[in-house]
């Protein structure tokens, strides 16, 4: 990895960016991917689309979101403790023990989930029953008031203190990997087009959209913005060799063997045969899954826009979604990069995919 492209990597995923608070990621963002695209756009919301070759009828998204679950601040007891409901898919059973920002109105107020001692709690819920009436977030205030003046409000937005580490030399380790690594690879993708001098007969709209977590929204919005003839969505999947996964019910993915091709309804299979023949040529490692009525991914929200969107989904294998320590392979993170990459050069303009001409 070049070293622009690792300090990108790390400044941009260590940030904070919250569904419906994801401003300050996304000017990281699009610092970075401006200067290897001719113009960018903005919606009201936020989502960012950095553009090349802006002026080409046919229109071709690459895609990631760029929001990561958090927490709301919903009340603060008299005595100065908070209690938060969840933004997005936010998990109470990984919450106790865990060092946190609360986005306050003077700043950011480091806290903690704190959680009582194992001796002091009866036998039969020594498992722990956490939920939004027991996990309970500490700024250090002594009172509701005291909480106030430090800037803590109703309505302030949560997040989990950690950052990005490295395993056996081999995988990436964080929060929210799901999914500012999407941004991450298709900015790479952004930059290999412009340092290979790549002259694109299509315009490609490289697009980090806000507000996947609680529906595709950012996408939906975003979708109809653009009207984009063709979409490749990037986002991440689960690794179901970890303890605690289904193979039955989940399939048969893992981290390391490449990136994962989706089949669902809203996954065009003419664009998906395209994106196999590209992987088989390269020779680049992919799985397969199926996703039954939905994606559940920012793919949906593409592929039923306008009058109807050819779209396809490549998603990364990790461990531990949902956590503060999703893990990803490097290799996984490189080949859906090459595996993009390679599909755009290939692509040609006015390609027509509809079942039916």
């Amino acid at each position: 990895m070049k070293a622009q492209s690792k300090k990108f990597l790390y400044k941009y995923l260590n940030s904070e960016s919250p569904t419906g608070f994801e401003v300050e990621g996304q000017k990281i963002w699009l610092d970075y991917v401006k200067q290897y695209t001719d113009e960018y756009i903005t919606d009201t919301y936020g989502s960012a689309v950095a553009i090349v070759n802006p002026k080409a009828k046919y229109k071709v998204v690459i895609e990631a979101h760029c929001d990561e679950i958090s927490w709301f601040v919903n009340y603060i007891s008299k005595e100065g403790y908070i209690h938060v409901i969840r933004n997005g898919g936010s998990d109470y059973v990984i919450a106790p023990s865990k060092r946190a920002k609360i986005r306050g109105e003077k700043g950011m107020i480091p806290a903690v989930f704190g959680w009582p001692a194992i001796h002091v709690r009866d036998k039969r819920e020594e498992g722990g029953k956490m939920n939004v009436e027991t996990v309970v977030l500490d700024c250090g205030a002594g009172s509701d008031e005291e909480a106030n003046k430090m800037g803590v409000q109703i309505g302030s937005v949560v997040t989990f203190e950690d950052e990005l580490m490295e395993l056996n030399k081999k995988y990436l380790v964080g929060r929210a990997l799901d999914n500012r690594i999407g941004g991450f690879m298709i900015a790479e993708v952004a930059r290999m087009i412009k340092e290979n001098n790549v002259k694109l007969p299509y315009g490609l709209y490289v697009t980090n959209a806000v507000q996947e977590e609680i529906g595709l929204r950012g996408a939906e919005m975003i979708a109809h913005r653009i009207k984009p003839n063709l979409a490749i969505i990037t986002d991440v999947c689960h690794d179901t060799t970890a303890p605690g996964y289904n193979k039955i019910k989940q399939g048969d993915q893992r981290a390391g063997l490449g990136p994962v091709l989706s089949f669902a309804p809203s996954v065009h299979n003419n664009v998906l045969k395209m994106l196999f023949d590209v992987a088989k040529k390269k020779k680049i490692k992919y799985q397969r899954s199926a996703l039954s009525r939905f994606s559940g991914t920012d793919t949906d929200a593409f592929a039923y826009s306008n009058e109807g969107v050819a779209s396809a989904l490549i998603s990364l294998p990790i461990k531990y979604m949902h956590t503060t320590v999703e893990m990803a392979d490097l290799k996984d993170i490189d080949n859906v990069i090459k595996l993009m990459y390679a599909f755009l050069l290939q692509l040609k303009p006015d390609h027509d995919f509809r079942y039916i001409k």
